[in-house]
């Protein structure tokens, strides 16, 4: 079937809030180059990265003119010169900036096949959070079954990921939220205790929930407090990994304090694995499979919205007023 020559693709046309940043324009339907393939995108999940790309505070800043959207899934309608083991028709995963359209070119090294009983829904939301929880827990802290899991943010996109695969490593987890009702949505994913940021003192319910031991793995995408207060209560060899500062502030960090207790900080930022080692990505990813098949994991949505209304996705995340994903469905 042949594709159109135009589609329908939200552009950052201005740096500042989504609402502000973003324009629906036509434009004509890109082509896959050598070792690309096109995607006919299903469905876009809204990330906090996306929110910074409006604002011009990302690490990656686009020219203008420029298409967010960093996680999608679609179907294969095009290959590119030396493109191997995919097929026209073939349904994938995919992360790359410049999704949040009707059609996007993405690296063949950047998609991961999903099976055909996950919806487009759940599938765009699997890629960047729980690839991203996959390798801090995993590849980065090394967790064990029967370790202290504390985890930021637990009712966030990527902190409801971490969630699910600390209780599918075996860990003990301790969710962090800003209020009951995440809470209740930090616990269905798992978390065997909560602490709600604001009310609980951090530190202080750690170590008593922990009989003074403390949290073996800390995953913090929040920073500032919450990175201060995982310092106080991580336990003796634990590992703090840093995902990211969706609170805005990056805090600074008293190294003689890992030596005084013995522990770690690590950093993760997962593009770089995609970029650098996409065989471990793709390892990743069949265990992501395998787990979700096996129903160990499931992306917690909070809501969907129609591609006409993506604006509000984005500008519903930068509140941080939502649980889960967010998650934009192109064909509505």
């Amino acid at each position: 079937m042949p594709q159109p020559e135009t589609m329908r693709a939200w552009r950052v046309t201005r740096l500042g809030e989504p609402a502000d940043a973003l324009e629906l324009d036509v434009v004509p339907v890109p082509s896959a180059g050598a070792g690309e393939v096109l995607l006919r995108v299903g469905a876009v999940a809204a990330n906090f990265p996306d929110v910074l790309l409006a604002r011009g505070q990302y690490q990656v800043k686009p020219e203008l003119p420029f298409v967010p959207g960093i996680e999608c899934c679609g179907t294969v309608v095009a290959l590119g010169v030396g493109v191997e083991g995919l097929a026209v028709g073939d349904r994938v995963a995919a992360a790359k900036i410049g999704v949040l359209a009707e059609y996007a070119t993405v690296p063949a090294t950047a998609v991961q096949p999903i099976p055909d009983a996950m919806s487009d829904v759940a599938a765009a939301g699997l890629t960047i959070a729980y690839q991203t929880a996959w390798f801090a827990l995993h590849r980065r802290a090394g967790i064990r079954p029967g370790e202290w899991l504390l985890v930021q943010a637990a009712a966030g996109g990527v902190g409801a990921a971490a969630v699910q695969l600390g209780v599918a490593a075996g860990a003990r987890v301790i969710g962090v939220v800003g209020s009951p009702a995440k809470a209740e949505v930090a616990r269905a994913a798992g978390a065997e205790f909560t602490v709600i940021r604001g009310v609980d003192d951090i530190a202080a319910s750690v170590k008593e929930i922990t009989a003074g031991h403390g949290a073996d793995v800390v995953f913090d995408p929040v920073g500032g407090a919450a990175f201060q207060a995982s310092t106080k209560c991580v336990a003796f060899e634990g590992r703090i990994v840093v995902i990211g500062f969706a609170s805005g502030e990056i805090p600074s960090l008293a190294v003689s304090h890992t030596l005084v207790k013995n522990y770690g900080v690590l950093g993760l930022y997962w593009g770089l694995y995609q970029e650098r080692y996409p065989e471990l990505v793709a390892d990743a990813h069949a265990d992501l499979m395998r787990l979700f098949e096996a129903g160990a994991i499931a992306p917690v949505v909070d809501s969907v919205v129609p591609f006409g209304r993506a604006p509000d996705a984005l500008t519903a995340l930068a509140s941080g007023a939502t649980v889960g994903r967010v998650v934009v469905e192109v064909g509505a």
